[in-house]
């Protein structure tokens, strides 16, 4: 008879790496009654044949700390367990063919000197004394990172394994999860069948946590929740054994699409080529279990022709062999982590898109951490499963999606690099409005947005550089026009959420810092927090009616705001409605556009009318619609709110009305550069669950005045100590160099923090950027009178630093 138990705390969907790793951390926390369940046998998914590589820097400080955290992890299991992982410090080196890759990897070790990873530019002469058998032809810079090692995959599973049985956690093998009790947005069964069919069983559990890797998505609408991810098949050779060879550090080529790993005497070639191949599109064959898939030399052909090129000794060194693995990947080549959106106790660890074993440690200490507490540990809004759609599950979608996600992690990293695989799936209600009239499409969140405008005659596509992209010159003659004119952009995705009932005041003065009790049309900026202080969303709010708010929120949050609402509602009586696609938004922003509606309508749009922080409803054209005059590019402006049915005559209505007075259609590219001149955050970037709302400068929008709210305490504890960091603003003294985000920051002389956000500040007339500078009990003219410089791509660039806005400090324009 099987001893598996029919009550449990936990039950862990999945043997490989990060199940394995989950049962680990939550074992370590001093939990009891863990139950993992693997179909067969453990790491016999992928696990088993990963590479093994754990590089640290990641594209950002959190998921760089996980990874970090990782390799601590792996290079202690050992003593613990018994079980030898193979994790070493080889070291790791990147290289360079192009100039546009030389920048980007630059400037990779910029931000890893910030995110306090060892790294080295070095010479081509020092490449080729750490990688003897390279050929340095094309390369035209390098970086070494000493600290990236590598390990044994499936012994580094199986570790954390044996860890986790020490402390009393339950792994049963070959053992499928057949299906669950629901009741409600809970999981409150796991129904089981042994491998053999002759037993099955159900597990009473509190929660389960979905690790099924590439069968996470049919494990997560088995639950009712949606995990978008597909598996695709991944290559690799292995040579016979190569006399002398000795350690050397990973070599990665991604301009050649190859990475190059020595083990016991033979060196791996893997591949991320760009176009790679789905599989097991309607489902992975039953059977699966150390399963590799048919070879495919044509499909590895170019990549190998390149690499024995590159490495001459691999065109001598027999193929001992030639691997086909399925890995899985997600829409966005981020993995998923966190509580899914669709259930209360249904948590989800899956789709490393080929950086498991890199991730795993890490992934699995953070999830622990945020079941055990109810609350993230840190910002994980990289990888948080609520940050993806729900028609991201479709099959279509993710096949589509999956050719190009794999081919990413080589690709050069620009910015504003758009997908261009499943795209045009969400679509405003103007969007053939603005294609006619030039507009280039990026994607978001699966919305298809004007990003810029194309002049007449003018390619309307990306042209892709770390330096002015083709778009540079468009998007500031958009910024000069909103600065001195009147600009029209779409802002029909951002989110909207309906809360609506008899408690609706009640409910928005708990979950948020502001105060909602105010006149009917009153706008209120901003934010819901947590118990810390830190920012869990950053909205406008508007009074509908005595017993209704319209929340706005950024578009890829408009669901995890929805649900962290949700969560928090008690027994409040209100309903909480996605809204979104009900109306179109076209904002009309500029000194000239009062100007302008009062061309289309009778309305009364002056200061004592319609203020600003204050909405109207309107009569547009021919049809109606409600204007808020709120703003986040800094100027007099309105958003016009008009219902999706209407919404191509209220553009049509505005363009034909504005083309007297030379309206200039922008977007978001713009208006991303006019914000950051006001000094906006950004949510996700500037704002985050970690970030205290005094040290984002944002406490202005906090009511502590009123009952208590989400959060209060901590607001109010921060208020009385100061705050630990200040936001500054920051304006490049050399208007040539361009900024993004994660550039380091230096204060007198020392590295002191980094860019949140960075972009070119055309009215202002240089680069500008946000970051936290450390400040505990400092007085803000201490800080300011330090000396502040921003390193960007290895060269110390001068900034002038303020806590205020750069550009019209004190909103004169803003309400006139």
């Amino acid at each position: 008879m099987s001893n598996i138990p029919t009550k449990a705390r936990v039950v862990i969907v999945g043997g490989g790496v990060i199940g394995c790793s989950v049962a680990y951390h939550l074992a370590k926390k001093g939990w009891t009654d863990i139950v993992l369940l693997e179909r067969k046998q453990l790491t016999s998914g992928t696990t088993w044949h990963a590479a093994g590589l754990i590089a640290q820097l990641r594209a950002t400080k959190n998921m760089t700390k996980l990874a970090k955290y990782s390799q601590e992890l792996y290079g202690t299991l050992e003593a613990e367990t018994g079980v030898a992982t193979g994790f070493k410090r080889n070291g790791s080196i990147t290289v360079a063919l192009t100039e546009e890759r030389k920048e980007e990897i630059y400037r990779q070790a910029a931000m890893a000197r910030a995110f306090g990873v060892e790294v080295n530019e070095i010479s081509n002469e020092r490449v080729l004394e750490l990688y003897p058998h390279i050929n340095l032809e094309g390369i035209k810079a390098a970086v070494h990172l000493p600290l990236d090692g590598q390990g044994d995959p499936g012994n580094i599973a199986l570790a954390l394994a044996k860890g986790a049985k020490q402390r009393g956690a339950l792994i049963k093998e070959r053992t499928k999860v057949t299906g669950f009790v629901k009741e409600g947005p809970k999981v409150t069964g796991v129904e089981w069948q042994s491998d053999d069919g002759a037993e099955i069983g159900t597990i009473e559990c509190d929660m389960i946590v979905n690790c099924g890797g590439m069968w996470g998505r049919e494990v997560g609408k088995m639950a009712g929740t949606s995990v978008p991810l597909q598996a695709c098949e991944h290559f690799y050779i292995v040579t016979e054994n190569i006399d002398g060879m000795t350690q050397l550090p990973v070599l990665r080529v991604p301009d050649e699409y190859a990475y190059y790993k020595e083990d016991a005497g033979k060196i791996l070639l893997g591949a991320f080529e760009p176009e790679a191949k789905p599989w097991a599109v309607n489902g992975i064959p039953e059977n699966f279990e150390f399963d590799q898939l048919p070879e495919d030399f044509d499909h590895f052909e170019p990549i190998l022709e390149m690499a024995v090129d590159r490495v001459p000794l691999l065109a001598e060194a027999g193929i001992h062999t030639f691997f086909n693995g399925p890995e899985s990947f997600t829409p966005d080549d981020a993995y998923h982590l966190g509580l899914a959106p669709e259930m209360e106790n249904v948590w989800v660890a899956a789709g490393f898109n080929s950086i498991g074993i890199q991730s795993a440690g890490g992934a699995g200490m953070a999830l622990a951490e945020w079941m055990d507490a109810g609350e993230k540990p840190f910002d994980l809004g990289d990888v948080d499963i609520s940050r993806m759609q729900p028609f991201q599950s479709n099959a279509q979608y993710l096949k589509e999606r999956s050719k190009e996600t794999l081919g990413l992690l080589f690709k050069d990293h620009f910015p504003f690099k758009q997908k261009e695989t499943a795209r045009g799936v969400r679509r405003s209600p103007v969007h053939h409005h603005l294609l006619e009239r030039g507009a280039v499409m990026g994607e978001f969140s699966g919305w298809e947005r004007a990003n810029w405008i194309a002049e007449p005659g003018q390619k309307a596509e990306y042209q892709y550089s770390w330096k002015r992209q083709n778009f540079f010159a468009n998007v500031a003659k958009e910024h000069r026009a909103i600065r001195e004119n009147v600009g029209m952009y779409d802002m029909s995705s951002f989110g909207k959420i309906r809360v609506e009932g008899k408690d609706a005041t009640a409910f928005m003065n708990y979950i948020g810092g502001g105060q909602y009790d105010v006149p009917v049309g009153k706008i209120v900026y901003t934010q819901f927090l947590n118990q810390t202080g830190g920012i869990e969303a950053d909205v406008t709010v508007t009074r509908l009616s005595e017993t209704a708010y319209l929340v706005v929120t950024p578009a890829a949050t408009r669901l995890a705001d929805q649900t962290w609402m949700r969560r928090n509602q008690g027994n409040f009586n209100v309903v909480i409605t996605d809204v979104t696609a009900g109306e179109a938004v076209l904002a009309v922003m500029g000194p000239n556009s009062r100007k302008l509606l009062e061309m289309v309508t009778p309305n009364d749009f002056s200061n004592a009318v319609n203020p600003f922080g204050t909405a109207q409803e309107i009569e547009l054209g021919m049809g109606l619609a409600r204007v808020h005059r709120v703003t986040y590019v800094g100027e007099l402006g309105w958003e016009v709110y008009v219902s999706s049915d209407m919404a191509g005559h209220a553009f049509e209505t505005l363009w034909q009305a504005g083309e007297s007075m030379d309206l200039k259609l922008c977007g978001m590219h713009m208006m991303d550069t006019a914000r950051i001149e006001k000094g906006y955050r950004h949510f996700g970037h500037d704002i985050t669950c970690e970030d205290h709302v005094i040290d984002a400068g944002l406490g202005f929008a906090v009511k502590t005045d009123k009952p208590d709210f989400i959060g209060r305490g901590a607001v109010l504890d921060r208020k009385e100590s100061g705050p630990q960091s200040r936001m500054l603003q920051f304006k490049l003294a050399d208007s040539e160099p361009l900024l993004y985000h994660n550039e380091p920051i230096l204060r007198d002389g020392e590295v002191v923090g980094y860019l949140t956000s960075g972009a070119y500040g055309h009215h202002l007339g240089a680069a500008i950027g946000l970051g936290y500078v450390p400040c505990a009990g400092e007085k803000p003219a201490e800080l300011l009178a330090s000396q502040f410089e921003i390193d960007v791509m290895g060269t110390r660039v001068k900034a002038e630093a303020s806590l205020k806005p750069l550009y019209d400090p004190t909103s004169a324009r803003v309400k006139a």
